[in-house]
């Protein structure tokens, strides 16, 4: 009997390595910051409101390169692309920043070429207001935004808050901001209800080009009715950017009792 024939007989299996594991350790206040979501979540919905989770996808590089999966070929038929994914072998690289709409079940994408910073991200969210936003929320009064606590969504990041004032004076409402607690990324609604389809969907396709990008991720859909549209954001989003104690100050942020620094209102300023 070969090795692997008594291994199987023993109750072993070829396993791969499971990613489960976030950080070092859950905060104390977990659990109550995703009660805290569900409850002001149940608020919005009940009010008509739209709620929506953000995050930015991994930045794909554009060109010939191998993109992970398979998919059927005849037989005798392979798609071949270049041995090294060197980034200079590429096109630049693609930044897919996703708002996916929690009540509707739909999705956004903005596809940068630049930096993934928090200009991007709230200029994404801007993007999703106006093209999808006001035609799918005509009625409403307030915008609940879920986002990760780091990178470009970060609870500390302050150009992030100054954006969403600015965003907010546009719109003409609040907007909500609920952070989820260290470590816990992966319950980012976006990321299983909207990056799991569209990394199935271009699967074993290179990415050749930002246009392929673009035509991979409209097409992305799902028996259960998810459909997403993307456009094509070739501004240039600069990084270093301060923002000031003053700049700061003249914001218009109500902090929540519980965990203010995760869980906070962003009023319109009015002139």
């Amino acid at each position: 009997m070969s090795v692997y024939r008594m291994l199987k007989a023993a109750g072993f299996a070829l396993k791969a390595n499971k990613k489960n594991i976030e950080g070092a350790g859950s905060h104390p206040d977990r659990d109550a910051q995703f009660e805290y979501i569900n409850r002001i979540g149940l608020q919005f919905q009940l009010l008509g409101n739209p709620i929506i989770s953000a995050d930015c996808k991994k930045k794909e590089l554009i060109g010939n390169c191998k993109n992970h999966g398979r998919e059927w070929h005849q037989k005798g038929t392979d798609t071949t692309v270049n041995v090294y994914d060197f980034e200079s072998l590429g096109d630049g690289k693609a930044v897919p920043y996703g708002v996916y709409d929690v009540v509707k079940k739909k999705g956004f994408v903005n596809v940068g070429v630049d930096h993934d910073t928090a200009e991007f991200a709230v200029e994404s969210i801007r993007r999703w207001w106006s093209s999808t936003g006001t035609v799918m929320y005509p009625p409403a009064t307030a915008l609940l935004v879920l986002v990760d606590g780091e990178g470009s969504n970060g609870s500390r990041n302050r150009l992030g808050k100054k954006k969403l004032q600015d965003l907010a004076n546009e719109i003409g409402y609040s907007i909500q901001v609920c952070h989820y607690p260290p470590y816990t990324s992966k319950w980012n609604a976006i990321e299983h209800e909207l990056f799991s389809f569209i990394s199935i969907n271009w699967r074993a396709k290179p990415l050749v080009s930002l246009e392929v990008i673009l035509e991979l991720l409209n097409h992305t859909r799902t028996r259960k009715g998810l459909t997403v549209s993307a456009i094509k954001d070739t501004n240039t989003y600069p990084t270093g950017i301060k923002v000031t104690n003053e700049e700061m100050e003249q914001l218009n942020i109500i902090r929540n009792d519980f965990h203010g620094e995760w869980n906070y209102v962003i009023t319109p300023q009015h002139e």
